[in-house]
């Protein structure tokens, strides 16, 4: 009796699905935070990560970052080892570190490398907004700092992509003094005579826009991100004014020259490859040791 009972279940059950009378599993979305609209995350994904409403630029992982600018294979990490500490002992930052490491599989939240673009030598430099929001600790000043001292030697050029919620509460004035670190790298990269671009995603914000994500030759933003120091609300609150709905938008930055150009995620591979070879940096044998 009790399986002719249970039978009797699974014909409805299989009934329902039938005649379309319960509803489909629910499909993952991505909602656009800049025009609201709603598009399967399978279908963002087939669209490059790009809002099909208002041709928002949606977050990338580093890997993701990587695959679509560097040629095939010629990526080649610098100080993939390298690991944050706990200075101040800050009640939990141990446990959330190898936590995020885990989820991630980043040792931190900046990948910095060498690699090829359409032939033309370059080092990367790519922030990850999974590991804390790529907020600039020690680890990620070093490995940035790094990264240019070793592009300024080899007479190559840096490409950075920044994305970032700025300092690193966590460890306290020694994530504050990264944005000096970073900075003296970047102009000792600059008396070398080499090119520096930067490409702003969504977000860059806080230290990293004060330090050396607004110190390129070149600047560069992607469509409809954020980008700025202090957030909307302390600045209203500071001047008691309200301010344009795109402030601190790409399309904003650009306008009032903080930015020289946006570019499509599509077009940013060929854009690089060509202010790249417009500065000489024509096609070599890449020479890095991987770590």
């Amino acid at each position: 009796m009790g399986n002719t009972t249970m039978l009797e279940e699974l014909f409805k059950t299989v009934t329902k699905r039938f005649n379309g009378d319960e509803p489909a599993p629910a499909v993952p979305m991505f909602k656009c935070p800049r025009c609201g609209v709603s598009t399967p995350q399978q279908k963002m994904a087939e669209l490059g990560k790009i809002c099909p409403g208002c041709e928002y630029h949606a977050r990338l992982t580093a890997a993701e970052r990587i695959a679509i600018t560097a040629d095939i294979d010629s990526f080649r990490e610098f100080d993939c080892d390298l690991c944050s500490a706990d200075p101040l002992e800050f009640p939990g930052y141990a446990e959330k570190v190898a936590e995020l490491q885990s989820k991630t599989g980043l040792k931190d939240a900046v990948v910095t490398g060498q690699c090829t673009i359409k032939g033309s030598p370059a080092v990367l430099i790519v922030m990850d907004s999974r590991f804390m929001m790529a907020s600039m600790g020690s680890v990620v000043g070093e490995k940035i700092t790094r990264a240019f001292e070793y592009a300024a030697e080899k007479k190559l050029p840096v490409v950075a992509f920044t994305a970032s919620g700025g300092a690193r509460m966590q460890e306290g004035i020694l994530s504050l003094m990264q944005m000096a670190k970073t900075s003296a790298a970047v102009q000792k990269h600059n008396e070398a005579g080499q090119l520096y671009i930067t490409v702003l995603t969504d977000p860059t914000t806080g230290g990293v826009t004060a330090s050396f994500a607004s110190l390129g030759d070149i600047i560069i933003a992607e469509p409809k991100v954020l980008i700025g120091f202090a957030g909307r609300r302390v600045i209203e609150g500071t001047i008691k004014q309200h301010l344009p709905d795109d402030f601190q938008l790409a399309e904003f930055q650009l306008e009032h020259g903080y930015v020289d150009m946006i570019v499509g995620r599509k077009k940013l591979r060929s854009t690089l490859s060509h202010l790249l070879k417009l500065h000489g940096y024509t096609a070599e044998p890449l020479k890095q040791e991987e770590c």
